[in-house]
């Protein structure tokens, strides 16, 4: 299993296969050997002289991790479990709460709560930190121990202890485990307006989304009027499936780029001739939980023109991780590679900025939510082509559109503002497109 696996896993947020392989000089050699050389005095000190006797796997180990913990947030060593761990994540099912977490100074801090999870419906927010588990303190411990501790058979419960920003103490959030298999698609109609809603990229998401469409056009009666394509928290996942899912709108063009460290690492993917949408209007929706893969596609479809963004500033991860295998059941995940938008631009750090920046007004506490993003985790990649926004110009007014309360918009019957603004405007826009390509009527002759 962890042969097919390492065969076909390509991953943004990202994860690629590549042999490992490295060159150096004759120069950096001469350095290498006296750094290992001081690197076996420790180790052989160590092994010695310890207060107490800790076995070499545990000191290898423990070599490895702080190695890799001096590079970028997104490189790690996968033993068995983390391995097994990032397999079900593509796979798309496991038992657990939903959560898409990272460690930041030794502390567990949620990216995103899964869509219709028990920690989406629990309330578990991004930016939140968890600090204990069933009441053990987990700071300090490896982001894999908490993950596998947070993980465990459907139907058992967990307590969780969250530290909040912005609120005084810690509280605690018991949860029930749950089969977390979400559909990697999901869709709706509204208004002849279709949704389609991405929540991951797995091997069958491209899929997902072609026999959504279809599915789409069959409840509406023929082509709808647009479409919504929602990747709000959605921490991306397959590079091929981010590709596929770009290419359903596109019918030309480069889709993403990704250039390593030397000056020819480059690979480049293009969009294939055909639009399963036929050209009708597309809103993308983002927010600070839209990540990696879901930045691909939200850049290219705006790059080319093919689509409005709308919603918040994007996660901002550019960098892609390449899964080296180095047993059956161990494996590195080293970033090897930054990928670049179709016009050059890449989204490391600063993410992708909507073409209409829409808040979540049906959230009452949207304000005041802290917002957390690669920007904030420690040894991120620095973008060496950072765009200054300091030209853009905010006179500080009220947009009177983004107006209304959650409390006005909950009597309206509105529990999303985003989306809702998102289907109102591509209702607009499907209407418009429709009328212009109605045949002109023939005058009657008297």
């Amino acid at each position: 299993m962890a042969n097919n696996f390492f065969r076909s896993l390509a991953v943004v947020g990202a994860i690629s296969l590549l042999p490992a392989v490295s060159a150096s000089s004759a120069a950096s050699e001469v350095t290498t050997i006296d750094d290992m050389r001081e690197f076996m005095d420790v180790f052989e000190r160590v092994r010695a002289d310890y207060v107490d006797q800790v076995d070499d796997k545990t000191l290898i180990r423990g070599a490895i991790d702080g190695m890799l913990s001096s590079l970028d947030p997104h490189s790690s060593y996968l033993d068995e479990k983390g391995l097994e761990s990032l397999t079900t994540q593509t796979d798309g099912e496991y038992g657990g709460l939903g959560l898409n977490v990272t460690m930041e100074d030794g502390a567990v801090k949620v990216v995103a709560a899964t869509e219709d999870t028990p920690a989406a419906k629990a309330g578990i927010k991004s930016g939140d930190y968890i600090t204990h588990i069933n009441g053990e303190l987990i700071y300090g411990g490896s982001l894999d121990e908490a993950v596998d501790q947070m993980r465990g058979p459907a139907g058992t419960n967990i307590k969780i202890t969250i530290v909040r920003p912005g609120r005084d103490k810690p509280f605690d959030v018991t949860l029930r485990r749950a089969i977390i298999s979400v559909p990697a698609v999901k869709w709706e109609v509204k208004d002849r307006v279709g949704i389609l809603n991405v929540n991951s990229f797995n091997k069958t998401t491209t899929d997902s989304v072609l026999s959504a469409i279809k599915s789409i056009e069959k409840s509406v009666g023929g082509a709808p009027l647009g479409y919504v394509l929602d990747l709000r928290s959605n921490p991306g996942g397959l590079l091929d499936q981010a590709v596929g899912l770009s290419d359903v709108f596109l019918t030309h063009g480069e889709i993403v780029q990704q250039r390593g460290r030397r000056k020819g690492d480059i690979d480049r993917y293009y969009a294939r001739p055909g639009d399963a949408t036929n050209g009708a209007p597309v809103v993308v929706l983002i927010d600070s939980g839209s990540a990696s893969a879901s930045e691909i596609v939200a850049a290219a479809l705006q790059d080319h023109h093919r689509a409005l963004v709308m919603g918040e500033r994007s996660f901002g991860k550019g960098s892609v991780q390449t899964l080296i295998p180095l047993s059956q059941k161990t494996a590195l995940r080293l970033t090897t590679a930054r990928y670049y938008t179709p016009s050059g631009r890449s989204v490391q750090e600063g993410g992708v900025n909507p073409d209409i920046a829409v808040p979540q007004l049906s959230d009452p506490d949207f304000k005041a939510k802290p917002k957390f993003r690669e920007a904030d985790l420690r040894r991120h990649l620095i973008n060496e082509l950072k765009v200054d926004d300091s030209v853009v110009q905010d006179d500080g007014k009220p947009d009177p559109r983004f107006a209304a309360s959650a409390d006005e918009l909950k009597k309206q019957g509105i529990d999303d503002f985003q989306l809702s603004y998102a289907v109102k405007t591509i209702a607009r826009l499907g209407r418009v497109q429709q009328a212009s390509a109605a045949p002109a009527r023939t005058p009657a002759r008297q």
